[in-house]
């Protein structure tokens, strides 16, 4: 195996530290000491071989930073939409920032990049220890958001009217393509300002990220939503309990819950086509299941089977394609195939989405976020700029925003991770068009 690093992954710098890190008890972290981790192609898709080499930079406190902290001031804004832990986030950020490094301030852009625009009219909020205390007991995002790009000259140019030296950026893979877009501004400028990144996404699908925030509170809430399914589902002959779930393009959070709660017959991810009719279709296993078992849990993550939707190939102010109701068919499909054979069944359908993306996060997840949130402010005020700050193999790396931003991250349906799925369901591989032999990597 060739052991020469495959990516890079280099964090730029605003320049030399020369002050003295205010933190009165610390293990320093040395720049020069690389992380040397091997990840398997579930992370690296593209990796030569079973494992790759990849060489990060450690995150944590510097000895010396570059910032002089009482000349300091910091921004934060969240886009995108909402996920457990935001707010858990924005206050480690807030308290790390006053406490350990005694920032001169530190300001919320409201309702995300919309904030920084003069047109929009939105205030900004001054964030204290005292005004976040509270906030990681709620779900959301105290300082709201919005969807969509903003020109990024419009952005530096409010950073500067407000002498920002810091901006912390909290967001998805839209967020994080918009911080290097900005980051790319501020540096043909000129100007001093660091960008840092905290990569949110309920789907978990950002490059390089195995388990972004919130995702740990968005499955324990899911496996709530299947468990009342089931219980639906047991309650007449024939019944049928389905869940749908978030994961545009990544089934994440369906495999994960499926995973947790044993009860799941049948998991569809966008990943994974499947064959909706046919002897070998999802409808044919789904009446066999039902003949067998008189009942039958699916899972449906929001993405799959968008070659069975009729779509308009829209796109929303993301970016995202406009995904058409994978759901809506399948009711639609069972009820005329079922009616077709004179088979006997009840359908119940719950869509906890929004239920589960604006819940608090729970205790795994609030450890996470504040380790992001001090990481981040120990990387911004070391002079990182461009980068994310994440979790990798137990161990908190930074991650230059090119690396991040460069593809989605999905389930590798050929992985170990995916087999355990559809040993927990008992689902055929045969239903799945692209699982055949011949379609194996």
């Amino acid at each position: 195996m060739d052991n020469a690093p495959i990516f890079d992954t280099a964090i730029p710098s605003l320049g030399p530290c020369r002050v003295d890190n205010p933190l009165p008890y610390c293990h320093h972290i040395d720049d020069s000491a690389k992380m040397r981790m091997f990840l398997s192609g579930d992370v690296i898709e593209d990796a030569s071989g079973s494992d790759a080499l990849c060489e990060f930079e450690e995150a944590g406190p510097r000895r010396m930073i570059y910032f002089d902290p009482p000349k300091t001031k910091c921004a934060v804004v969240t886009c995108g939409g909402l996920c457990p832990g935001i707010n858990d986030v924005i206050r480690a950020i807030v308290m790390s920032a006053h406490h350990n490094y005694h920032v001169s301030g530190t300001f919320g852009i409201r309702y995300g990049l919309q904030g920084f625009i003069p047109k929009f009219k939105h205030d900004i909020m001054e964030l204290t220890p005292e005004s976040v205390s509270e906030i990681h007991e709620f779900g959301g995002t105290v300082l709201s958001s919005s969807r969509g790009p903003q020109p990024p000259e419009e952005i530096v140019d409010a950073l500067e009217r407000m002498n920002i030296s810091v901006l912390f950026m909290i967001g998805g893979d839209g967020t994080m393509k918009a911080a290097d877009i900005v980051t790319q501004e501020v540096l043909r400028r000129g100007l001093k300002i660091g960008v840092v990144g905290i990569p949110k996404t309920i789907d978990n699908d950002i490059n390089f990220v195995t388990r972004s925030f919130g995702f740990d509170t968005a499955v324990e809430k899911a496996t709530e939503a299947i468990r009342c399914a089931h219980v639906e589902a047991l309650g007449s002959p024939g019944g049928i309990g389905m869940v749908k779930l978030m994961g545009r393009e990544s089934g994440f959070i369906a495999a994960q819950a499926s995973l947790a709660l044993k009860e799941v017959n049948f998991v569809l991810v966008p990943e994974a086509p499947f064959e909706l009719h046919g002897p070998e279709g999802f409808l044919a296993q789904l009446k066999q299941r039902l003949e067998q078992r008189q009942h039958a849990v699916i899972v449906v993550a929001e993405g799959a089977g968008q070659d069975l939707c009729r779509a308009d190939n829209g796109q929303d102010l993301s970016g995202n394609p406009i995904l058409g109701d994978i759901c809506d068919v399948l009711r639609r499909e069972i009820k005329k195939y079922f009616g077709e054979l004179n088979f006997p069944y009840t359908l119940k359908y719950i869509d906890p989405s929004y239920i589960i993306r604006s819940i608090p996060a729970n205790s795994n997840d609030r450890i996470y976020c504040g380790f992001l949130g001090q990481h981040a402010v120990h990387a911004a005020m070391a002079g990182k700029t461009g980068m994310v700050v994440s979790k990798l193999q137990d161990r908190y790396i930074h991650l230059p925003l090119h690396l991040v931003t460069s593809k989605r991250r999905k389930l590798n349906i050929f992985s170990n991770y995916w087999r355990s799925v559809m040993e927990s369901t008992g689902q055929p591989q045969s239903m799945f068009t692209c699982m055949n032999k011949a379609d194996r990597p």
